[in-house]
């Protein structure tokens, strides 16, 4: 990069980091820091949304997967929409009037209303994992934006210095400055993809005409893509809306329902057209770039193994102009701070409000002090996990399904049923993180081929919901009213 670019980067993260110690210095209670006060407007809201959900995870993501299969990847982020608008319809209008009146912080103080302490604490367990894991996935992207934009950096050096900006940004915000920022993020981020990114991209291809020709043709077809696919896609990300923390948080950070739900509609068409095919028309662009074999030096010559989550960032590095890549860069760097932050608070917001219970502290000014401490060891540990890992997106999809397959279920039974059982919530979700867990580990390590291609985290909800519904039943049939015993006989 260009000592321009450099400085231009270097100077929008101190300007974000500057952001977040201005609200950090604003935040007098727990309610301040994990959820803004509960008092931020629907578009600030809907963005935040969008950079939280879709993220740098999901940027590199959909780029390799437009690298990979053309344009039909873009089929992934119209699981987003469903599942946004599906929560907006189903969820919010149940959840905003308890969570508003009960001042709640977090997601399993949810589970805790509807069913018992006990539920919500597993509940906790799982969700501070899972969230752990997508922290560090956010970590790893940064990680693979930085080693392909400074070569001189290798990939653990890379995830390190990532890891530790993350850390720290995180440390010293709230969900005020996440979503302030992510709103300018964003709006960066998008108006440079859309009206620099790939008009530079084609134009240096040599227009599109020759970007077809360079491609086989299925990366044209939005039906290049296997039913299997968009259905373990559909079971994976649909339901991560009814259970990520993130999205709570964001839920009870709305001035009202009404506002939480147009958040929500707004999140939805961001994710599903717009960010969609602006990120598979990246990757795809990518691909061209690394078939007319501009990568060479780079070590990525045509025909070379090449990691498809790299091609987005080396396609970036060549077509954009002096000042704009430094710009562009510290945007995609912000949006995966943004979301890695989001996933920190959430698992630090999962330890210290759930597992630790201390709810009563939330207006406590020193409680802050508990909730920046454990942000630090967790996101060290997420660090940690990040120099294990090398995809995105496997490692993205893998803490998506573990939530998924375990919380699913008792939030649909919290939901939909007037009494739902305790014991039944408990088991399932016990049941179900443990399946796709122990599935998944089996599979991939060569030892178990899951039946017609399934994801496991399918077979984790499913063993999640018969589990749930035998003892539910069981459960109702032991507590019947007089009432009911009498009409049953």
């Amino acid at each position: 990069m260009h000592w321009i670019d450099i400085t231009i980067f270097c100077l929008y993260l101190l300007a974000m980091l500057g952001v977040g110690i201005y609200f950090s210095m604003r935040n007098h209670s727990q309610e301040d820091y994990y959820v803004g006060g509960r008092k931020i407007a629907s578009w600030h809201i809907g963005l935040s949304v969008v950079a939280t959900d879709v993220g740098g995870g999901f940027s590199i993501g959909l780029g390799g997967l437009g690298f990979l299969m053309g344009l039909a990847g873009s089929w992934m982020l119209f699981t987003g929409l469903l599942g946004a608008w599906l929560s907006a319809v189903f969820l919010i209008p149940k959840v905003y009037p308890v969570a508003k009146k009960h001042r709640f912080l977090s997601f399993p103080e949810v589970l805790k209303h509807y069913y018992t302490p006990a539920v919500a604490l597993v509940a906790a367990a799982i969700s501070l994992i899972g969230y752990i894991g997508f922290t560090s996935s956010q970590i790893l992207a940064g990680a693979k934006l930085a080693a392909a934009t400074f070569p001189s950096i290798d990939m653990q050096q890379a995830v390190w210095l990532m890891g530790s900006v993350v850390v720290v940004y995180t440390v010293l915000g709230g969900l005020k400055a996440v979503i302030y920022t992510d709103t300018v993020q964003w709006i960066i981020l998008m108006a440079g993809l859309l009206l620099f990114g790939i008009p530079l991209g084609i134009y240096h291809l040599g227009g599109w005409q020759q970007v077809v020709k360079t491609l086989p043709p299925h990366f044209m077809d939005l039906s290049n893509l296997q039913f299997i696919d968009f259905f373990n896609w559909l079971i994976t990300i649909v339901p991560i809306w009814f259970v990520g923390m993130t999205l709570y948080q964001r839920i009870y950070a709305a001035r009202s329902r009404q506002s939480a739900q147009k958040a929500w509609f707004i999140a939805g068409l961001f994710e599903w057209p717009l960010m969609a095919f602006m990120g598979v028309m990246l990757g795809l662009l990518a691909r061209a770039a690394y078939e007319q074999n501009w990568f060479a030096d780079y070590g990525f010559a045509a025909g070379m193994p090449i990691d498809e989550e790299i091609g987005l960032p080396l396609l970036l590095v060549h077509v954009f102009p002096v000042g704009f890549m430094g710009l562009l860069m510290a945007s995609y760097f912000s949006a995966i701070m943004s979301t890695a932050d989001s996933c920190l608070m959430a698992a630090s917001g999962n330890f210290v409000t759930d597992v630790m219970g201390s709810t009563q502290a939330k207006e406590h000014k020193h409680s802050i002090r508990y909730s920046q401490l454990a942000t630090l060891l967790i996101g060290a540990l997420a660090v940690f996990l990040a120099t294990q890992m090398q995809n995105v997106l496997s490692l993205m999809l893998h803490s998506y399904s573990f939530m998924v397959s375990g919380l699913l279920v008792p939030v649909l039974g919290a939901l939909f049923l007037k009494r739902p059982s305790s014991l039944a919530a408990m088991v399932s979700m016990i049941l179900g993180g443990s399946t796709t867990l122990l599935l998944s580990y089996f599979s991939e390590a060569g030892m178990l081929l899951l039946p017609w291609g399934l994801d496991a985290n399918f077979w984790g909800i499913g063993v999640a919901a018969l589990a749930f519904i035998l003892l539910h039943f069981i459960h109702l049939s032991k507590h019947k009213t007089p009432h009911e015993q009498y009409r049953h006989h």
